[in-house]
């Protein structure tokens, strides 16, 4: 009887997991892992989309970021048109004219190189997208070149150009059309 009192705890040991236990419980941990590591990968998968989303919305910003200094350039640009358009000839060869009308190309270049273009309109059917009527003249005070009578709806004149920039509409054409 001494002996059963007297056993030391490290002889004292609990019941050992089975085969099959031990084979369960690792089945479940490769479960456990399994989930773990696919769900990391999704949330891998959707940083990365966030991430390619964030930097084209950003650029898409960025590239209209300037438009309202653009907006402020444009009646500048229409005042040398306007200036153009009513020069004598005679001051065309001016040396201070030339001067001036490079300004207005340099103008220009740079609205180009921002993405800006201009909207064609003269002969154009009128488009309420990028055309905004100011007046309408009867068809027969108009003729083409070669004599014949406009289209109604046909762009005749035009008041103050339109642009857009990065193919949105930045400023629509007002114009003159055929009634």
């Amino acid at each position: 009887m001494e002996e059963k009192e007297q056993k030391k705890p490290d002889e004292i040991k609990e019941k050992e997991p089975t085969l099959e236990e031990l084979k369960k419980k690792l089945e479940e941990c490769q479960k456990l892992k399994d989930e773990y590591l696919a769900g990391w990968q999704r949330a891998q998968a959707d940083l990365l989309n966030y991430k390619k989303e964030e930097l084209e919305r950003i650029g898409e910003l960025i590239k209209y970021a300037d438009v309202g200094l653009v907006l402020k350039l444009l009646p500048i640009l229409d005042n040398f048109e306007l200036v153009e358009k009513k020069l004598p000839e005679n001051l065309r060869n001016d040396e201070n004219v030339k001067g001036l009308l490079q300004i207005k190309a340099q103008i220009k270049d740079f609205l180009k190189n921002q993405g800006v273009e201009e909207i064609k309109s003269l002969g154009e059917k009128f488009d309420p997208k990028f055309h905004e009527i100011v007046g309408e003249i009867l068809p027969s005070e108009v003729l083409t070149k070669e004599g014949a009578k406009l289209e109604s709806g046909t762009v005749v004149e035009e008041i103050q150009k339109g642009y857009k920039i990065h193919g949105q509409l930045l400023r629509p054409a007002k114009v003159r059309v055929t009634k």
